[in-house]
């Protein structure tokens, strides 16, 4: 069995998104390589921002009942809204956190970001207590700058 590395994974991404021939081609492949090499990672998905809610786009994992989360809810919201990565280690200590699913422990956001335009978020869960430390904040935050360069300009 290969061991998947945070480089193999960030080298996948970076191909994945090379290779997309649309924006929507360019998330997709991002949560695909994410969800399929990342064990830890139990959902993974992307939310765009449209005015002041983020939309549910290309997810993997269980269906979310959070299609559309206004920017001051949840942690998806407070990252957005902070323009900042948030990383919780243990989701029932964070009151902002909305349940998705009752397996999960922890969640990274990550900020798409265009400058200081937020376009969307990296949104991960995890069914493990503080599964994500400074290399999967490293990874994302690297995905989701590359991500910014695939969407089109206003």
């Amino acid at each position: 069995m290969t061991v998947t590395t945070y480089d193999t994974v960030r080298e996948h991404l970076t191909q994945a998104i090379a290779a997309a021939r649309t924006h929507q081609d360019a998330m997709t492949g991002v949560v695909r390589v994410l969800k399929n090499q990342m064990p830890h990672y139990s959902w993974v998905g992307i939310y765009l921002l449209e005015g002041d809610e983020l939309v549910l786009g290309p997810f993997l994992g269980k269906p979310s009942p959070h299609a559309r989360i206004q920017l001051n809810k949840g942690i998806c919201g407070a990252a957005a809204t902070q323009k900042a990565t948030i990383i919780v280690d243990d989701v029932d200590a964070d009151p902002r956190y909305l349940a998705c699913s009752l397996e999960t422990r922890s969640e990274i956001v990550v900020p798409i970001l265009r400058g200081s335009t937020v376009l969307g978020e990296i949104d991960i869960d995890s069914d493990k207590k503080a599964a994500f430390g400074p290399a999967d904040r490293e990874l994302l935050e690297t995905a989701a700058a590359h991500l910014a360069n695939t969407f089109p300009h206003s």
